[in-house]
């Protein structure tokens, strides 16, 4: 043993040997604990004598990857002081690249003894060690050969919404091995799904280590959907076949050479630790007052998450962790970017939201992260929570505006044919300044957190009774519609009803300025019979229903992807704003009413209008654009049939209709005349061809 260094922080193999460093700005003493082969007997406990500033450290001589440790670390148990400091409790290495084992949920894992009358003012002095899950140093080295990412343009995105067991665990042609696993997630039939759908980028649902809740292990659930991280660095150990961190290494490889990105949703906001009655597994016995926001009595935690604590971001090891982890995932295991839940905890300072402050700021600057995508959902519990629009470049967003004006336009709510307006421009009023770009909004209808597509067209009101929560549990307002019979049903003008409702959806997605993004299993008209909070449900309920697929859907997925990615005028960068063009001067949109006409202010606002056209052209604003027939021109009808004026066009041409969600068997280039039929409640797309 020798003294080491205290960077880089975590366990790093040198070849000959590892170095150990951790952060604890109030602890006393930190001992490193080492297990034997298997990991759970206790063989050394050593103390880290070696102290620079914050960061203890220590280097361990012939000792190789595969050793699993831990830390306990001697201070203060003061709660009312912010320090719950209790060398009895094993703790994960925040920086640990691997974790071995889950939480077992003794009693023994609480850092204060529960029953006792001062509740978690009381201290435990049983050992954890036996309940809680190991460290494991790692070598990372990959042989990534020829690997590159694949550097997919907005413009050009298609992300597609998955969950790695719940797209793999029914999968048709996998290998046992291989469902629920990093490996059966780039597997040759998911890959070949996926590319025929055209999807550019996988966006995953959390993968980096997390717990199951407590209150979900009693009820013979688990932590389905990952949002309780406990390790920042390290692969999920579900979804590792042979327990190695190479299995999501060789994953990314395989998506890359599909010509796919790979983005992980991730969970900086908050950690698997819970409030001030939860477990010690990791941060709050490291050095609580340091990794916690905490309310000005100090023995409580800021709960801007929902979910007991609050992650200090403005504390500088604290953001050094989380960068430290970006980089992390994009050096070593080359993602491609970052989806960051309830991303505006990140952004918050002292007086609330701040678009330049120190996370932002931070990522911003850097050169590696500045780089790949970036996507937040830009809300939070917290004060000022709903940031929609106020993300620096180069972050996209998640629209729940546009979810919610989609569903209500659809569902025949009155007055929301301007709402529709807004969504088919990429929400310009929301997005458009400081230099942003036309894609900076994440158009989805569903996604992981809610109704599938086809439950949206099945139930009128959640139906979350299977969570165990007598359906309290899971958003409300879902802005569904059962089209008159609730959930399955074998009337077929309902389910003919139904079928169309997901078609103009999608299509409404696909059209519509901005990203598209689409939640996996809805091409196939996948359910949850209603429920819209799955976050516990890992069993057939969660997962996709790929024995059900509806092919019919399936098929009209893959033609709106194909429609999008030929047709560049539905995916600018630049905003529309009706402003004429320097090349022709025609403007590079222009709203119709089905009689031809341009609406006026009343017809916005009038509620019994339910139909409208737009005509697309490339922005006036964008360089160097050929204006020879970049125009398309949609149709958007949730009123009765009607009959429409197409667009005037030149001669020697004349309009095709490529889309018609009345009938997704019409063939691809069905000729029209100037006037014509638009049947009920659907979305028809029409381009010019040369007649020369």
């Amino acid at each position: 043993m020798s003294a080491g260094r205290p960077f880089p922080i975590g366990a790093t193999f040198d070849g000959e040997g590892v170095n150990f460093a951790v952060f604890s700005e109030h602890a006393e003493q930190v001992e490193l604990c080492l297990f034997d082969r298997d990991g759970w007997i206790e063989i050394a406990r050593i103390p880290l004598m070696e102290r620079d500033g914050d960061v203890w450290h220590i280097y361990i001589a012939g000792l190789t990857p595969g050793a699993s440790y831990g830390y306990r670390v001697h201070g203060p148990y003061d709660p009312e002081n912010g320090h719950r400091f209790n060398p009895n409790k094993l703790l994960l290495d925040p920086y640990a690249k691997r974790i071995n084992g889950e939480v077992a949920w003794n009693d023994a894992v609480m850092g204060y003894t529960i029953g006792a009358k001062t509740g978690d003012l009381s201290f435990d002095r049983r050992d954890s060690a036996a309940y809680v899950p190991r460290s494991v140093v790692v070598d990372p080295s990959f042989e990534w050969g020829k690997d590159a990412p694949p550097e997919i343009s907005a413009s050009d995105t298609l992300i597609y919404e998955a969950h790695v067991k719940g797209m793999t665990a029914e999968f048709p042609g996998l290998r046992h091995t291989q469902r629920g696993h990093f490996l059966g997630m780039s597997s040759e039939p998911v890959l070949e799904h996926l590319n025929k759908l055209g999807v550019t980028t996988v966006q995953l649902l959390p993968v980096q280590a997390f717990i199951d809740d407590k209150f979900l292990v009693d009820a013979n659930l688990r932590n389905y959907w990952g949002y309780q991280s406990i390790g920042f660095f390290a692969p999920e150990p579900r979804y590792m076949d042979q327990a190695g961190i190479w299995e999501f290494q060789a994953m990314v490889r395989r998506f890359h050479a599909a010509g796919i990105e790979v983005i992980l949703d991730v969970v900086y906001n908050h950690s698997g630790e819970g409030n001030h009655m939860g477990p010690t597994l990791s941060f709050r016995g490291l050095d609580n007052k340091s990794y916690y926001r905490l309310t000005d009595d100090q023995r409580y935690y800021i709960n801007d998450t929902g979910t007991g604590n609050t992650l200090n971001v403005r504390h500088p090891m604290v953001l050094r962790m989380i960068m430290d982890s970006l980089r992390y995932w994009v050096e070593v295991m080359h993602v491609d970017g970052f989806r960051f839940d309830l991303a505006t905890v990140l952004g918050r300072e002292i007086d609330g939201f701040n678009r330049n402050g120190g996370f932002l700021d931070a990522l911003g600057q850097d050169p590696v992260l500045s780089r790949v995508k970036l996507i937040a959902e830009p809300w939070d519990l917290g004060p000022g929570g709903y940031q929609l629009g106020n993300w620096p470049h180069p972050f996209m967003e998640y629209n729940d505006k546009f979810r919610d004006g989609v569903r209500k336009f659809w569902r025949g709510d009155d007055g929301y044919i301007g709402r529709l307006g807004g969504c088919l421009t990429g929400a310009a009023d929301t997005f458009d300044h400081s230099g942003r770009a036309a894609t900076s909004s994440i158009n989805f209808i569903t996604c992981h957190d809610g109704m599938t597509l086809r439950d949206l067209v099945s139930f009128e009101k959640k139906n979350n009774h299977a969570n165990g929560e007598d359906n309290r549990d899971g958003k409300d307002d879902n802005y569904s519609d059962n089209m008159g019979v609730d959930g399955p049903t074998d009337d077929a003008a309902v389910n003919a009803a139904r079928a169309q409702r997901q078609r103009n959806m999608l299509a409404t997605g696909f059209l519509s300025q901005g990203t598209p993004m689409l939640l996996a299993g809805d091409e196939i008209g996948n359910t949850q019979n209603g429920n819209n909070n799955t976050f516990g449900q890992d069993n057939p309920l969660g997962w996709v229903n790929w024995g059900s697929a509806d092919q019919d859907l399936l098929a009209f997925v893959e033609r709106l992807s194909a429609l999008r990615r030929n047709n560049k005028v539905l995916r600018q960068t630049r905003f529309l704003h009706s402003r004429p063009r320097s090349a022709d001067g025609k403007p590079d949109m222009f709203w119709r009413l089905p009689s031809g006409v341009a609406p006026t202010r009343k017809d916005w606002e009038d509620p019994k209008t339910k139909a409208m056209g737009v005509e697309l052209r490339t922005s006036s604003t964008t360089p160097h654009y050929s204006a020879s027939n970049d125009v398309i021109f949609l149709m958007f009808n949730n009123g009765n049939d009607i009959e429409i004026a197409l667009p005037p066009c030149a001669p020697d041409t004349s309009w095709e209709r490529i889309l018609n969600t009345a009938d997704p068997d019409e063939g691809d280039n069905c000729v029209v005349g100037d006037m014509v039929p638009v049947a009920a409640a659907s979305v028809c797309v029409f381009t010019l061809t040369d007649n020369t």
